[in-house]
């Protein structure tokens, strides 16, 4: 069994679905620690043909709590409702915006408030949207030791769940060291993403944005076709 493991992230770029789609199994982390600098709750979508963050507004709460214990403002709808439309105005012109932009204001639009749940939501959605079917198992389910940290924990979620192939963004390279993987029997890769360029509005291409993005300007089996261009080293 192919095992990857990732933090909770919305509306990710195209990396993050090849990484799921490349493995048998997919962890989600909910038990890992919110940091403001992250992906958690924003992202890159193309307005205006310039790249711009978007952010969910979340309740204030102390930095150090997991993920799953942080929770949306009570003001999100309001601002999740302003996102939507300002997806609306600048992708309504795109090829695949009738039938994307449904599933996108349904994801923004979920009632959960749990930063967890709310993210969780989006990746179900849309991998069930791109017709990946790889396993997807929550973090604090398995049955590990959760105190354990970084390398020691990756570990202990790979001989949990059995795996015998681990794959990590290659981004973590230095966090990982190949010889203690064999000596638990795991290979280890690094996934090396092939970041594609497609027809957006404007004669230059924009890479590293949302998801959101690549869905408006691409058919589906043009997106299946791009969750294979990665290498793995």
């Amino acid at each position: 069994m192919t095992l990857a493991i990732m933090q909770p992230y919305f509306f990710p770029y195209i990396g993050y679905w090849q990484l799921i789609n490349a493995v048998d199994t997919f962890v989600i982390y909910d038990n890992i620690q919110f940091s403001k600098n992250g992906w958690f709750h924003r992202n890159n979508i193309l307005l205006n043909n310039k790249k711009t963050l978007f952010s969910i507004p979340l309740k204030k709460d102390s930095d150090y709590l997991d993920v799953k214990d942080r929770f949306l403002a009570e003001t999100a709808k309001k601002q999740t409702k302003k996102i939507i439309t300002q997806i609306e105005n600048s992708y309504r012109k795109a090829p695949h915006f009738q039938k994307v932009f449904p599933i996108v204001k349904e994801i923004f639009l979920y009632e959960n408030k749990n930063l967890f749940e709310y993210i969780y939501n989006s990746v179900i959605k849309l991998t069930d949207f791109l017709d990946i079917d790889t396993k997807i198992i929550i973090s604090s389910t398995i049955n590990i030791d959760h105190s354990l940290k970084s390398q020691t924990k990756v570990l202990a979620l790979n001989k949990a769940l059995g795996a015998v192939k681990y794959i990590n963004p290659i981004g973590g390279t230095a966090l990982y060291d190949y010889a203690r993987f064999q000596q638990e029997n795991i290979e280890l890769k690094f996934l090396k993403s092939e970041i594609p360029e497609y027809k957006q509005f404007g004669d230059e291409f924009i890479p590293y944005l949302s998801i959101i993005d690549i869905l408006m300007f691409n058919s589906k089996d043009e997106i299946k076709k791009m969750l294979n261009k990665f290498e793995l080293v």
